[in-house]
């Protein structure tokens, strides 16, 4: 293919040319590294001797990629460096683990400073692919790739784990140019070549008013604020054309840091990074997060609070100091912690606060002596609040409340290590609060497999808390075993919805066939009046049999035809005896109907034959005019049929009749237009909100089937019946941007004195 000669040969060249200058970089910084001067020097020979080795490893990486790509099954970068595609799984050291995530780091970079050219480039080999759906994790070209490329390239050198880590550093500084350049030269060559070359810009907001330089500056910090997930519902229920869009919060959030930035412009350190001590575009946003906090304390504090205690000769909590006593309420959470997070009106960034001051006392201090550091308490007061929205929003209750809730105080602790988890989407901690909370949403424990994903959640959990100090490694290492076990589950999901789908169908079926069968019932029988016996035999055994025939063989099967004629041959016998006919001998030709009709319900030998004897002694009492001689049948089994499916206990009821005036046309036809695997969220009559994912559409009667997070049967509707839940405001697009993300939604909702009037 001319597009993997133009793009894998330039990539491997880039790679070999900045590797070349590798060595020389670890000598000069040999040279001031002290006690690991020696380190490097192994390194730098490790790099000279290995150096062919490590280009054919990074190209031969991208090869597999390519190759993979080809054959129409791209390759996940993803999978392939958690290595969840290898057979025996393995424990994963923590420099294998520190390895991983400066990959990942890399791949970040790019994916920010490239996003333009890499979202064509994803539509243009996909095309060229045959029409493959490709992102950063399967773009065989894509930094996702790349960074995987470059992990495996050092995999097998013999380097000291800090040496392979400036190695990768090296990397992304280095290859940042040539990549971008390569990226550029490849697309145009595929417009060039006739590629999509009137490819569509993605639809955008219309542009507000030229602001500030310092708003758009605020602008870029977006990329890294959302971990972001195609959500539908941009054009009410069919999804949206840039899948990358940030939330509206976000956007406003930034919007209004970028305004109000103006008025501190000149003000002492106004020109350093600020509190939070970073730099760049995630510095700036933390430090707009630090600003919103003061700007809102007051509101949010009484005067009773941590931060209201006036300062006098208090001396704030050393880092050290509040590293201790988080790590005593992480082993052991007060009574009055764990209450606060099973209340919902308890503030738990207040009584988290409190317990800090309080737990002092275990340091030797006296609490009334001591206060909290400013940056301390704005990370208190964000994971705390990130957490009442988590518990209050999402449907977290018994168990899965308790579960979460003790990730408050790690989280805490994260905070305060490391502040770029709030605006750093691929941070390890965010993952794994994600995962979490997916697993925990909604789970009750009523299933089998309920029950193991919660005990697998309480062993993370606990791993957690037990092993936690101040090495954020665990988080990667938890994230990625609780991910691959959430896969596992995953896949039973699956499995749970298929079955869903198989037993609708079914239900559906036999909904047609009974609906068949009363119409021919019905036909026949009208409001005629017929014996006890032979009514009784048609609307039971006789109608059973029929829609069981129905069923197996459809409408034209022998066994239909047969159970019609017997059903005809019967009522046409009732009428001869009526006109007298003595002496004719009663049912005779429809003996081997009968007797399977009376199989189908359970009825077999003797007691087949005496319900036939009743139905014979019937029509004769009647051609005689001897009532005496009418039997009734004896007692029968109540015909089995397949029960209807099972469904939630919190299944959307669609309970609105269907009139011309009461839904959109419109959004009926969104309906029916709706791709399997889209999520709505169903809202009942008292506000509760529980997301549906779309699972299978009836070719028989057109109503969508949707699950819930378990798989589950959990609504059934009708295009127009949902357009009616639409009107009724019962039924909305779900976006998704992970627990994390949503939770800080709410976070800057509540901060935002303007949010409560601004419409999502």
């Amino acid at each position: 293919m001319l597009v993997r000669e133009a793009t894998l040969p330039a990539l491997s060249l880039a790679f070999t040319t900045v590797l070349a200058r590798f060595d020389d970089v670890l000598f000069d910084r040999a040279a001031t590294a002290g006690s690991s001067q020696l380190l490097f020097l192994d390194g730098m020979r490790e790099l000279r001797r290995r150096r062919d080795d490590i280009g054919n490893g990074f190209i031969a990486h991208l090869e597999r990629s390519w190759d993979a790509f080809a054959a129409g099954t791209p390759l996940s970068a993803e999978v392939t460096l958690s290595g969840q595609g290898d057979e025996v799984l393995s424990l994963v050291g923590e420099h294998e683990l520190e390895s991983r995530l400066a990959a990942r780091q890399f791949a970040t970079i790019l994916l920010r400073d490239f996003k333009s050219v890499l979202g064509r480039l994803d539509r243009r080999l996909g095309f060229i692919g045959g029409g493959l759906e490709l992102d950063a994790d399967t773009n065989p070209i894509s930094p996702e790739h790349l960074g995987v490329a470059v992990h495996e390239a050092f995999a097998d050198c013999e380097l000291a784990p800090e040496v392979r880590l400036v190695l990768i550093k090296l990397c992304e500084r280095d290859l940042h140019g040539p990549v971008g350049k390569i990226y550029e030269k490849v697309d145009d060559h595929l417009v060039k070549a006739g590629v999509m070359p009137n490819m569509a810009t993605p639809r955008r907001q219309p542009q507000p008013p030229p602001r500030p330089q310092h708003a758009a500056a605020a602008q870029g910090m977006l990329d890294d604020l959302v971990e972001h997930r195609q959500a539908p519902g941009a054009d009410a229920y069919e999804g949206q054309d840039d899948g990358q869009a940030a939330p509206a919060w976000a956007q406003r959030f930034t919007d209004r840091w970028a305004q109000q930035r103006g008025s501190l412009q000149g003000m002492p350190g106004d020109g350093e990074s600020g509190p939070s001590g970073q730099g760049g575009e995630q510095g700036m946003l933390l430090d707009a997060l630090h600003e919103l906090l003061r700007q809102t304390r007051h509101v949010r504090e009484d005067a009773t609070s941590a931060a209201q205690v006036a300062v006098g000769q208090q001396r704030p909590l050393s880092q050290r100091e509040m590293m201790s006593v988080l790590s005593l309420l992480q082993a052991t959470p007060s009574a009055t912690l764990r209450a606060a997070i099973g209340e919902d009106g308890e503030s738990l960034a207040q009584r988290l606060k409190s317990e800090v001051l309080s737990n002092a006392t275990q340091l030797g201090m006296d609490p009334s002596q001591a206060r909290l550091d400013p940056q301390d308490e704005d990370a208190i007061d964000l994971v705390g609040m990130l957490f009442d929205v988590m518990l209050d929003e999402r449907e977290l209750e018994g168990r899965s409340r308790e579960l979460i809730g003790r990730l408050v105080v790690p989280f805490v602790k994260v905070a305060m290590l490391d502040r770029r988890m709030f605006v750093q989407k691929t941070h390890p901690a965010r993952k794994l609060l994600n995962s979490l909370a997916e697993a925990c949403e909604g789970n009750t424990g009523e299933s089998q497999a309920e029950r193991v994903l919660m005990g697998k959640v309480e062993e993370i959990i606990e791993r957690l808390v037990a092993e936690f100090n101040e090495n954020l490694a665990i988080f990667l290492t938890l994230e990625e075993e609780f991910r691959d076990f959430l896969a596992q589950h995953r896949r039973r999901i699956e499995i749970a919805e298929r079955r869903a789908a198989e037993t609708q169908r079914g239900q559906e079926k036999l909904e047609l066939a009974r609906a068949r069968s009363s119409a021919e019932l019905d036909r026949r029988i009208a409001d005629a009046t017929l014996p006890q016996a032979i009514a009784e035999f048609l609307r039971q055994p006789w109608q059973h049999h029929l829609t069981l025939a129905l069923l197996r063989e459809g409408d034209d099967g022998a066994s239909v035809a047969e159970a019609l004629a017997l059903a005809d041959g019967l009522l046409d016998e009732v009428a001869e005896a009526r006109r007298k006919i003595v002496g004719k001998p009663w049912l005779q030709a429809w003996q081997p109907a009968l007797g399977r009709v009376f199989t189908s319900v359970g009825v077999h030998g003797d007691g087949a034959a005496r319900a036939i004897d009743a139905l014979h002694d019937t029509l004769q009492s009647i051609a005689e005019s001897r009532p005496e001689l009418e039997r009734a049948l004896p007692d029968l089994p109540q015909g089995m049929l397949p029960p209807p499916p099972p469904t939630d206990p919190t299944s959307a009821e669609v309970t609105a009749s269907v009139d011309d005036d009461n839904f959109d046309n419109a959004d009926a036809d969104r309906f029916r237009r709706m791709e399997i695997g889209i999520w709505l969220d169903f809202i009942d009559k008292d506000g509760k909100l529980q997301a549906g994912k779309l699972s299978w559409i009836s070719p028989i009667s057109q109503r969508l089937l949707f699950v819930n997070r378990r798989g589950v049967r959990f609504c059934v509707a009708s295009p127009e019946e949902l357009a009616v839940m639409v009107r009724l405001g019962r039924l909305r697009p779900h976006v998704d941007n992970g627990a994390f993300d949503s939770a800080m939604q709410g976070v800057i909702d509540r901060l935002d004195p303007q949010a409560n009037r601004t419409v999502h």
